[in-house]
Order: structure tokens, then C-alpha cells, then sequence
């Protein structure tokens, strides 16, 4: 097999870190003032950007706020009644575009939430999960009351921070993740996948493995000390929507802070008989390296790398694509299915994590990743 130049890397995977909790230091990323709108029934307002911070009050549904700054996903909202800080994704601007937030950082449960299309009361939503419980109130640690499959029908009755109390005909009520469900009526990105959906990679299984997870964070960026894991799942929710409007079947490698095996990681996506294989990663140096890069590792990987690659180097969020590289790497080397493993980022770079931390950036990198992998199977 040919081999490209030698390029000299150095990257997260494998590395052993020591790591602190985030910082909850204000880290602003807009100067201007604008006014959002809550879609939450209720929602904590708190006095610091995380999520253990003191519940100073709360915002309705439909209230509307003027919003300061933004930290780690989290905005700082004033009201008439409460002013102080508030999960990102509950907003949307009044003139309709979403607020900025990062899915991957500080969230209501802990951080294990992603950014996603908010829920109303009444709303109709569908379930994207193959199974999905139902759940007697809104958290893990409630019994399972139910039971649900990709398709399913739900009526939204009330939101709890990142859960749903719905009515599932013949099933009954119950609470699930919002995480798994997306609204039916077309306007979340996610979109049900089932027999004869359209789009142009309908019938492609792709499998998206978010890397390390639980006791491995990967790397901690060196400013707002940012996971690398809590980016690499975030990221991964946001490619798995953006392939599902195209059509395609997504199989994640974890959906949560667990960590599979890497010989797991490679069985899912040979268990499935996956079209491709792609592992989320951010990248880390201890030099001042910036930007993109995709790993491959043997031939069948190397025509998805570059369609991939061909997508990143028109450029995410300020960031360069530094091209494909060859990677000695487990879930490439032992994977048959055609694999890439995808950097997106130093986490080492003031710069680069300021950019990677925001979700309007891992949205724009999924999309860029889905075009590519759109265009490998079309050429």
C-alpha cells in the first residue's frame, strides 16, 4: 500500500490525563446584547455557568429574556423577575435563528446533554432509537414503566430539563430522554429513518464512534479545560442528525459517558455490516498546531478519507484541513468496513478550542463530514 509523507502528529488517543472539573470562569463569546424566547415549561435559572450552581429562580415557557453572554454552552439571561444563568439550548432568538450553545460542555444533567430542537407541551415528537424506555419519572434512576421502538409516536405533556413526559398510544405515559426523539413535524435536523425514506444516503448503515468515554476524557483543553469525550459525543449526536436527513441508518458506538473496548467499537460496526465507519476525535500537540485532519489506514479507507477531508478543507469555523494522513490506529487497522478517524481540532490551541467548544462549529464539521460521506458512496 502507498504511503503519504511522513507528517509528524501528536494526538489525544490513548493519552492519560489528569483533569479537573471545568472551569466556571465566564468565557464570553458575543459582545451584543440579543433577546431569546425560553421553550422549556420550566426552567432553572442559576448563579453560575454549570450545573451544580445555586437554582436562583426559574423562567417560564415562552418568557422572554435579554441575554448578555455566553460560557460553555451556557447563556446569561436577565428577565424582569431573575437575572443569571441559564442551560443554552432552551433558547431561540425572537427573530428565529438558535442561540449558540455547546453541546458537549456544562449542561441541567450534568453534561451528558446535547444540543437539540427544544420541546413544547403538546408537541408530537417520534422516537429516533431503535429501543427506548419508558420511564416512570424523568431520570435514569427511575424504574421502567415501558417499553418503545424507532417510529413511535409520542405526545409531549411536559419538559424537565433533558426529559420528556409523553403518552405513547398503547403504551401509556412515561418519561423519556429527549435525547432519542425528534420533532415529527420536520423542523429538528433529525429525521426518522425507516423503510423507503429518501435522500442520498438512504440504505447506507454508518456507524459513528464517539471517542473515549468514562475514565479516559481524552484530552483537556489547555484553557477552558474542556473534555475531549464530552466534544466527541456532542459532535457525534450532531453528525448522526446531520446523516439521518440524508437518508441514512446510524449505529453509535456509545450514546452516553460509558467506554467501549476498541475491539467493541470495531464489532458494532462489523456486527452491522456498516457502509463506513467514522470515530470523532480532537487532536491535541505540544506545539502550536492548528486545524483538521483525517487518519486512514488502508486502501478501502483512503477514498473516504479524502471525500471526507474534501468537505473539511473548504473550512469549519475558521479552521484548515492539514489533509489525510496514514494512522496505525485499532479502529482502523482492524476494522474491514471502510474507516476514517476524523480530528477536528486541537484542544492544545487557545484558538482552536475557543472555536470547537461552540455547537454552531460541531454542527458545521458534522455537516462537512456528511457531505463527504455523501459523496464517497456517489462517486
Amino acid at each position: 500500500m502507498r504511503k503519504p509523507a511522513v507528517i509528524t502528529v501528536m494526538f489525544a488517543l490513548g493519552w492519560q490525563v489528569l483533569f479537573a472539573a471545568p472551569s466556571v470562569e465566564a468565557v464570553g463569546t458575543r459582545s451584543e446584547s440579543y433577546t431569546a424566547k425560553v421553550y422549556a415549561v420550566s426552567l432553572n435559572v442559576r448563579n453560575e455557568p454549570y450545573a451544580k450552581a445555586e437554582v436562583i429562580g426559574s423562567l417560564k415557557n415562552g418568557e422572554l429574556v435579554t441575554v448578555s453572554q455566553e460560557a460553555h454552552g451556557w447563556l446569561q439571561v436577565r428577565s424582569g423577575r431573575v437575572s443569571g444563568w441559564a442551560a443554552g439550548y432552551y433558547f431561540k432568538k425572537v427573530n428565529g435563528a438558535v442561540s449558540v450553545s455547546s453541546a458537549g460542555s456544562s449542561s441541567e444533567d450534568g453534561g451528558k446533554s446535547i444540543a437539540r430542537s427544544v420541546r413544547k407541551a403538546a408537541d408530537t415528537v417520534a422516537v429516533t432509537a431503535d429501543t427506548l424506555r419508558l420511564r416512570s419519572g424523568p431520570g435514569l434512576k427511575y424504574r421502567m414503566v415501558g417499553g418503545l421502538k424507532r417510529g413511535d409516536q409520542l405526545s409531549v405533556r411536559e419538559q424537565s430539563d433533558d426529559w420528556l413526559r409523553v403518552v405513547a398510544a398503547g403504551v401509556g405515559e412515561g418519561w423519556v430522554s429527549n435525547r432519542f426523539v425528534a420533532a415529527s413535524d420536520g423542523l429538528a435536523s433529525a429525521v426518522l429513518v425507516s423503510a423507503g425514506v429518501s435522500g442520498e444516503l438512504a440504505g447506507k448503515l454508518i456507524v459513528v464512534d464517539p471517542g473515549h468515554g468514562g475514565n479516559d476524557p481524552g484530552m483537556v483543553g489547555g484553557t477552558y479545560e474542556t473534555l475531549e469525550k464530552k466534544l466527541n459525543l456532542s459532535t457525534s449526536f450532531h453528525l448522526k442528525r446531520a446523516l439521518e436527513a440524508r437518508g441514512a441508518h446510524v449505529v453509535m458506538t456509545r450514546a452516553d459517558d460509558g467506554k467501549p473496548e476498541l475491539s467493541e467499537r470495531v464489532r458494532i460496526g462489523e456486527s452491522q455490516g456498516a457502509d463506513a465507519f467514522v470515530s470523532v476525535h480532537y487532536n491535541a500537540s505540544k506545539n502550536n498546531a492548528s486545524g483538521l485532519l483525517t487518519f486512514y489506514y488502508a486502501d478501502k479507507d483512503e477514498k473516504l478519507a479524502r471525500a471526507i477531508e474534501g468537505r473539511l478543507s473548504d473550512g469549519v469555523g475558521g479552521l484548515r484541513s492539514s489533509g489525510i494522513a496514514y494512522g496505525d490506529l485499532h479502529v482502523l487497522r482492524e476494522n474491514s468496513r471502510p474507516a476514517v478517524l476524523v480530528e477536528l481540532g486541537y484542544l492544545s490551541n487557545p484558538k482552536d478550542e475557543g472555536i470547537v467548544m461552540k455547537a454552531a462549529y460541531q454542527q458545521r464539521a458534522a455537516e462537512a463530514i456528511a457531505e463527504g460521506l455523501a459523496d464517497f458512496f456517489a462517486s
